[in-house]
């Protein structure tokens, strides 16, 4: 019976350490993810193919819908090291990473040809690339969509369509000075109050990508949407630098390469999703205008006109990255 006893014990042991052996090589990471579906099921992508290229040691839990905090929380957090990945929109990281302004501006991109060749080139590859200096690790641009304009009042193609009308924009310089161009009164509404405020007559329209106006039901509220693709804010997937030098190589080497491999599929899926949300909302009642390149040419002239580039290059750490992008 001590025999049997003791190599029992033996075996339990040696079980033991086998357990804890394997448990001291799988490393569990934090993501906040954004409220899109097409954001969520790209996190879903990435999450799966790093688990896969590491045969389970990495494991991602994913935190979806901004269940960790709005995106300017989460981005500090994960500066600060309380969360290991991220996936924000630009706009409220443009206060760290000042070329991140550049995306506020209207009509930079004229279409998702351009938004590739400028964030997949040169310029687009140094901007994630220098977010390491100030606290992130860049590793991939997402898709959120392009921007259109929706209202209660006019089926609307051209500015003079919409002057003098109260517009909600977020609560930024170049948004509001932009809007301002524009014609319209431009008016910063908290995001949660916005549905209330455009069905109470407090404001007559807002600006969103389609997921967005979809995912929040606003053709409940509202009866045009015109697809004025007036701007592109990007998602950016980052990660902490101290938690990411502290994997093995090989498991660096996994989230980065599972980051590349996001991009194109994740941005295909806003594509469809944008597809079925057009044809979902025109069925709800909603009237969807669609631009000519001569009727996005002029609201984007009002924005030259009313020096808003110049805005936010004097608001950039790199304003030739601008120009470099117009061009």
């Amino acid at each position: 019976m001590n025999r049997l006893f003791s190599l029992a014990l033996a075996t339990s042991a040696v079980a033991l350490m086998s357990f804890t052996a394997a448990e001291a090589q799988t490393v569990t990471l934090r993501l906040s993810n954004v409220t899109t579906q097409a954001g969520k099921d790209g996190g879903v992508y990435f999450i799966e193919k790093v688990k896969e290229a590491t045969k389970g040691e990495v494991i991602i839990e994913h935190y979806p819908d901004n269940q960790l905090g709005d995106d300017r929380t989460v981005v500090e957090s994960t500066i600060f090291g309380d969360i290991d990945l991220v996936v924000s929109s630009t706009t409220p990281m443009a206060t760290i990473f000042p070329d991140f302004n550049m995306f506020d501006a209207p009509f930079l991109f004229l279409s998702l040809d351009a938004v590739y060749k400028g964030l997949d080139g040169e310029i687009g590859q140094k901007v994630l690339a220098e977010m390491e200096g100030k606290g992130l690790v860049g590793l991939a641009w997402w898709e959120n969509g392009f921007r259109n304009f929706t209202n209660n009042k006019v089926a609307a193609k051209v500015p003079d369509d919409v002057k003098s009308m109260k517009i909600r924009v977020m609560q930024s310089d170049v948004q509001m000075a932009a809007w301002a161009a524009i014609g319209v009164n431009p008016t910063p509404i908290a995001f949660t109050e916005l549905f209330t405020a455009m069905q109470q007559g407090t404001v007559d329209g807002q600006e969103n990508p389609l997921q967005i106006i979809d995912g929040n039901k606003f053709q409940e509220v509202q009866k045009y949407l015109s697809l004025t693709q007036h701007g592109y804010v990007p998602f950016v997937l980052c990660m902490n630098p101290a938690k990411f030098k502290s994997l093995k190589k090989e498991h660096q080497d996994a989230i980065v390469n599972a980051a590349k491999e996001s991009v194109e599929w994740q941005r295909n899926r806003v594509h469809e999703q944008d597809a079925v949300i057009i044809n979902k909302v025109q069925k709800e009642g909603m009237t969807v205008v669609e631009l000519t390149p001569e009727q996005k040419a002029l609201w984007q002239q009002k924005v030259i006109d009313g020096k808003v580039y110049d805005l936010v290059k004097s608001k950039m750490e790199h304003p030739e990255y601008f120009d470099a992008m117009v061009k």
